[in-house]
C-alpha cells in the first residue's frame, strides 16, 4: 500500500512535489548533476524518499545518478527545547548574526588592544558571524545540539575563535621573520615529536575531505581543523622558530611548517 504522492491537485495546484520533481530535471538535464544532496530537516525523509522513487520511475534520474536526502538535527536552547525567542518565536538568522557581532564585539573590548575602532568592528563581524557558522558545521549533521552562546564564543576548545587565533598567530610569525608566506617553500625536516604529528595530521587533509564528501559531513573536516590547529599550538610552544639560536636550516624547515599549516586552515 504505497503512500499517496500527488504531483498536481485537481484544481490545478502545484506542491511541493511538482518544484522537487522539476527541479530533479532541471539539475540533469541543464546542469548534467550525477549526485544530489539535499539538507533539510529529518521530518522530511518520506516526501524525498518519494520523489526519487518517481523521479526514477519517470526516467529523470539514471541508475548511477545519487539522490541523498540528508537530515539535519536540531538547534536546541539550554533549555533543552528547540532554540525560540524570548516571546517564543522562531529566531531569524539575521538577529542571530546581529547579537553574535554585538556579543564578539563586547568580548573584544574586554581584551587589551591597541586596535581602532574600524579594525575591531572588522573583527567583532568576522569572529562573531565565523563562530555561528564554526558551531553549527562543527556538530553531527544528524543529531540535535544546545546553542550556548559562551562556549560558541570561547578561544578555547573546538570552536571558531580558537581557530581563528591559531591562525592569526602563524600570521603574526611571519610578520616578525618579514619573510612572504606565499614564498616558503624550504625543505621540511622532521626532527621533534612535535613536528611529526604536525605533519602527519598536514597529510591527513586528502582523506579527511574524500570522507567529507562521501558521507556529507561537515563536522569531519572541523574535527580535523581543530586537530591541526591544537597540534600546531603545542608544536608552537615546543619548537622555537624566530630566536637567534635556532639554526637558519631549522628556521627555514619550521617556517615551511607553519606556511603549510596556514594554508590548510585558510
Amino acid at each position: 500500500k504505497p503512500a499517496v504522492y500527488i504531483v498536481q491537485k485537481s484544481g490545478g495546484g502545484y506542491l511541493y512535489a511538482t518544484t522537487d520533481l522539476a527541479a530533479i530535471r532541471f539539475r540533469k538535464g541543464q546542469l548534467n548533476a550525477t549526485r544530489t544532496l539535499i539538507f533539510t530537516d529529518a521530518r522530511q525523509a518520506l516526501h524525498f524518499k518519494q520523489t526519487e522513487i518517481v523521479a526514477r520511475k519517470a526516467g529523470f534520474l539514471a541508475a548511477q545518478d545519487q539522490y541523498q536526502h540528508c537530515p539535519f538535527g536540531m538547534m536546541l536552547g539550554k533549555d533543552g527545547k528547540p532554540f525560540k525567542t524570548r516571546t517564543g518565536g522562531t529566531v531569524k538568522l539575521i538577529d542571530l548574526l546581529d547579537e553574535a557581532v554585538e556579543r564578539a564585539g563586547a568580548l573584544l573590548a574586554t581584551r587589551q588592544n591597541e586596535f581602532s575602532e574600524q579594525t575591531l568592528t572588522t573583527m567583532a563581524e568576522q569572529i562573531g558571524i565565523g563562530a555561528v557558522k564554526y558551531a553549527d558545521l562543527s556538530k553531527n549533521r544528524t543529531t540535535d545540539y544546545i546553542f550556548d552562546w559562551d562556549s560558541m564564543l570561547s578561544f578555547e576548545g573546538n570552536t571558531a575563535p580558537y581557530l581563528q587565533y591559531a591562525y592569526t598567530r602563524i600570521q603574526s610569525i611571519f610578520a616578525k621573520a618579514q619573510t612572504d608566506i606565499k614564498q616558503c617553500s624550504a625543505v621540511i625536516e622532521i626532527n621533534a615529536i612535535q613536528e611529526k604529528a604536525l605533519m602527519t595530521k598536514l597529510l591527513q587533509y586528502q582523506d579527511t575531505l574524500e570522507q567529507l564528501v562521501e558521507d556529507a559531513a561537515p563536522h569531519v573536516l572541523c574535527t580535523y581543523l581543530y586537530e591541526l590547529a591544537s597540534l600546531y599550538m603545542k608544536f608552537y610552544e615546543a619548537c622555537p622558530i624566530l630566536k637567534d639560536d635556532v639554526s637558519a636550516q631549522d628556521k627555514a624547515s619550521r617556517l615551511a611548517m607553519c606556511a603549510l599549516c596556514s594554508e590548510t586552515l585558510a
